[in-house]
């Protein structure tokens, strides 16, 4: 895949000319190619998008797999020109539904997750925890297949925070969920 042609800051607007299986997100007005998921981690991310379904359904909230686009800043008023932010999350939980719209999410969803590869480690662990928090995204996990574990974030004062850490037998907890929890075993089965 080759970026469309270099600008010196993309937007939105240019994300709706590109095709549909492009992946590409833009950051600060800067595109980052994606590279395509392994098999390890779309089955990952089935596994844990499937319970938060199955917890979801006749619900108010919905959970939403990549892709699906999140233009975490987007505001009332704002044309696809304004907005330079749009990430494609590996799972996105959204329980306020003026927030969507055909294109995607519009502001912060309440849960996040990202499934960490080799080459995401460090843009999941600093450039997209920074975003989030900034956004106001209520809880974010960061799924890591190696280690098969969990790190779950939750905002507090406006801040990101580190709160639970669970590993392959673990049951985790979604604290923007009440009542809701995640079979790591099921996840992690390999």
């Amino acid at each position: 895949m080759v970026l469309p042609a270099k600008k010196e800051r993309y937007t939105f607007a240019d994300c709706l000319t590109w095709g549909e299986n492009e992946r590409i997100e833009i950051i600060n007005g800067e595109a980052f190619m994606m590279a395509p998921p392994s098999r390890v981690h779309q089955e990952i991310s089935m596994a844990i998008a499937a319970q938060l379904y199955n917890f979801l359904e006749g619900k108010r909230c919905k959970v939403y797999p990549a892709p699906f686009g999140v233009r975490l800043f987007e505001v009332e008023g704002d044309t696809p020109d304004d907005v330079d932010t749009m990430v494609e999350p590996d799972i996105s939980v959204v329980c306020d539904m003026s927030k969507l719209d055909d294109h995607g999410c519009k502001g912060a969803p309440d849960l996040v997750i990202e499934i960490m590869s080799p080459s995401s480690r460090r843009h999941d662990r600093l450039v997209k925890l920074n975003l989030y928090q900034r956004a106001g995204v209520r809880e974010y996990w960061i799924v890591s297949p190696e280690e098969k574990a969990v790190q779950v974030f939750t905002l507090n004062e406006g801040l990101l925070l580190p709160h639970e850490e669970y590993g392959q037998k673990d049951i985790a907890k979604v604290n923007v969920l009440n009542g809701c929890f995640i079979e790591l075993s099921k996840v992690f089965s390999e």
